[in-house]
């Protein structure tokens, strides 16, 4: 299984969130700094689109640990509901066109 990791710790607002994304998952710097641009690379990890450093197989599932998360939500619930929203939503586009769902998103 592939694993990005984020440091929760890192976390301050959306656009340290961005960048720590960014880090993680390797997004292109031209990819632009957007939940919506997040939400568009992750949808493309069993395509050839090269959107982020992973390249899933059919089965394959990347999962997404955001470290010390329980001071994240602290700091910024609505952001932490936003990241929960955005990978249900991932995996429904997934489920969609007939996929298995890509992402585990992990809490710790």
């Amino acid at each position: 299984m592939a694993v990005a990791e984020l440091n929760g710790a890192a976390i301050v607002n959306e656009a340290s969130f961005l960048a720590e994304s960014r880090r993680a998952f390797g997004f292109h710097t031209a990819s632009g700094d957007t939940i919506d641009t997040w939400v568009d690379c992750l949808s493309y990890l069993r395509d050839d689109e090269n959107m982020t450093k992973f390249r899933l197989q059919p089965d394959e599932v990347l999962e997404i640990v955001i470290t010390d998360s329980a001071a994240l939500r602290a700091r910024l619930p609505d952001l932490v509901d936003e990241i929960v929203f955005c990978v249900g939503g991932i995996n429904e586009r997934y489920e969609d066109y007939g996929e298995k769902p890509a992402l585990e998103l992990v809490l710790r």
